[in-house]
């Protein structure tokens, strides 16, 4: 496993990270909590990987319960990332919640207080290495009181680095432009990249080079939903609380033949890995988070970090190939962010 620094900080972490919310949310299928503690236990101790992204919604707390229990003891050995913003403790809001609806957002100094403290509490430390706001939107770009909040609790040494998680889909360019402009001190950002959707993560990382200096990303989806695994089919089934199930089938069949396109990727590597190496090419990404659902997984992504980095022609390929939609035509993909400038 490689490792990289968050700028501006002593913290280092594994170029593959892992992301609780396959083991907590049950949205790709089941784990108990015994499970999920063995698999990050084996993920840190057998392959390096040292840096573990959850949030608070994530199961209502059970992603950081998880954590706790699998590093108790250990707590210097691991990195934890987390995020706040939803309001998990609304007994009414959690009884109408329907599937992966999003609860109501509160972004208030209070209520990040009481959010944070509540994470500590189950992350079972005094700090928190990495903290995003969930979700975000422009409303919560421009308060700049939101953003004082979490340079205050990083005084206090509640937290090293702050950032902000975009989605839950793929747009909100404009919302990470204009941050990147607006605290430009900001640590970290948390988006949607990868090899079949660059857009408008490439713009996003531009904006952050230009005006964030000390700006990192970790990125989330790095394998389009799974599209990018290469284990896909045009006869392929998802289960019923999967929530790729409830996509149009245009997305499998498209994407079966985008990646048919990558095949000259994987000479050395699986084109999941290969996936994971087209995005560690980037120098301002610092972490990885392909989602990781069982064994086979780990060993797969874990270990692509070490894989050989892929040449400037496979990366010029592929920029081509992006140019023209891998050679498919389909309807453009629609955005739920800003995708056009809009002044305050």
């Amino acid at each position: 496993m490689r490792y990289r620094q968050f700028p501006g900080t002593d913290m280092k972490v594994s170029e593959i990270g892992f992301g609780t919310w396959t083991l907590s949310t049950g949205w790709w299928g089941e784990k108990t909590d015994e499970e999920a503690v063995e698999m990050l236990r084996i993920a840190e101790s057998k392959y390096g990987v040292n840096f573990f992204d959850t949030a608070d919604t994530y199961g209502n707390g059970r992603g950081e319960r998880q954590l706790a229990e699998a590093f108790r003891g250990r707590r210097d050995d691991v990195v934890y990332s987390t995020k706040i913003g939803y309001d998990i403790y609304d007994p009414s809001s959690q009884a109408a919640r329907r599937g992966q609806n999003e609860l109501p957002q509160k972004f208030d100094a209070d209520y990040m207080r009481f959010a944070l403290d509540k994470c500590l509490e189950r992350l079972e430390t005094d700090h928190i290495d990495v903290l995003q706001l969930h979700n975000i939107k422009m409303e919560h770009v421009r308060d700049s009181a939101i953003w004082q909040t979490l340079r205050e609790m990083k005084d206090e040494g509640l937290i090293g680095v702050w950032g902000a998680a975009f989605g839950p889909a793929i747009g909100w360019l404009y919302e990470v432009v204009e941050l990147c402009e607006r605290e430009s001190d900001i640590g970290t950002i948390q988006m949607i990249w990868n090899i079949l959707e660059q857009h408008p993560g490439t713009a996003m990382i531009e904006a952050a080079r230009e005006t964030a200096p000390n700006c990192c990303f970790n990125i989330r989806v790095t394998h389009a939903s799974g599209m990018l695994e290469g284990k896909y089919t045009e006869d392929t089934v998802f289960a019923a609380n999967d929530h790729r199930r409830h996509r149009p089938r245009s997305w499998l069949t498209n994407g079966l033949k985008k990646i048919r396109t990558l095949d000259f990727l994987t000479t050395h590597m699986t084109l999941g890995q290969a996936s994971l190496k087209w995005l560690l090419a980037e120098p301002t990404v610092v972490t990885t988070l392909p989602n990781i659902y069982d064994f086979g997984q780990l060993e797969e992504f874990a270990t692509a970090s070490d894989k050989p980095d892929l040449t400037q022609s496979q990366m010029q390929r592929v920029t081509e190939l992006a140019s023209h939609n891998f050679g498919v035509e389909e309807e453009p993909m629609s955005y739920k962010g800003t995708m056009q400038r809009v002044t305050a």
